[in-house]
């Protein structure tokens, strides 16, 4: 069995005795149950992982003896996914398992199509679930780096990140060209597009077309919004570092 994850500040996360305290240490304490003398994994998010065991254990906090601690360089290359705002609890799963497949950053976009819409106090509560969703999936699936959940943005601001990006992709039913002939740089932002489940407008690909994006089909089928990404992704990543 895998030994745990649990997330402390970058200041805490050194060789030695680290408490885990809060959320973090209730939930090791008291959901998961972990006892003295078992391995655990501590990360700040950012990169860096310590490799442990716990020495002391109560309701609320562990102890856990640090014996290394590793940096995780950042991705010189980073995939970057607009991900236009799904119905229901959609968009914690798409978050979740493109969190597991390797993305680094997830953009809420509010698409022209979108029946979803975050407005006020609602939007501040469907991100919060966005952002809680990427940080149990990485710890699940064991990252160093957690990906970050940046705020809603407007088709202005996707143009925007477009046109700064390194490689621009939208994912079109339509397109000619095929994902997987995307060429990669070595480095910078891959910024993909997943449009809702009624299409990205024409309106919005002129725009992107106009910020140096291009449109690209994935596979012969069509996927759902909440699951495109993580398609996408899994196709860029096997030409990249799954390699």
């Amino acid at each position: 069995m895998s030994a745990p994850v649990f997330v402390v500040g970058t200041d805490r996360l050194r060789t030695g005795t680290v408490v885990v305290d809060g959320p973090e240490g209730r939930h090791a304490a008291t959901v998961t149950r972990l006892g003295v003398g078992e391995a655990v994994v501590l990360t700040d998010g950012l990169g860096r992982r310590g490799q442990g065991v716990v020495a002391a254990a109560a309701r609320d906090r562990l102890e856990v003896t640090v014996t290394s601690v590793a940096d995780e360089p950042a991705h010189s290359l980073r995939l970057v996914v607009v991900q236009a705002l799904p119905k229901g609890d959609r968009g914690e799963l798409a978050v979740e398992t493109m969190t597991e497949v390797g993305v680094d950053v997830v953009v809420p976009w509010a698409a022209s199509r979108c029946v979803t819409r975050w407005r006020d106090a609602r939007g501040e509560k469907a991100l919060a679930r966005w952002r809680t969703s990427a940080q149990a999936a990485a710890k699940q699936s064991r990252r160093s780096r957690f990906p970050e959940v940046t705020d809603l943005a407007t088709t202005g601001d996707v143009a925007a990140l477009l046109s700064r990006a390194a490689v621009g992709a939208v994912l079109h039913e339509q397109a000619a060209e095929p994902l997987a002939a995307l060429s990669l740089p070595d480095a910078g932002d891959v910024v993909l597009v997943v449009g809702p489940e009624g299409g990205v407008s024409d309106d919005e690909v002129g725009t992107f077309r106009d910020a140096g994006a291009a449109t690209y089909r994935l596979g012969e089928t069509v996927l759902r919004t909440s699951t495109a990404g993580s398609a996408a992704l899994a196709v860029l990543l096997a030409r990249s570092r799954w390699l």
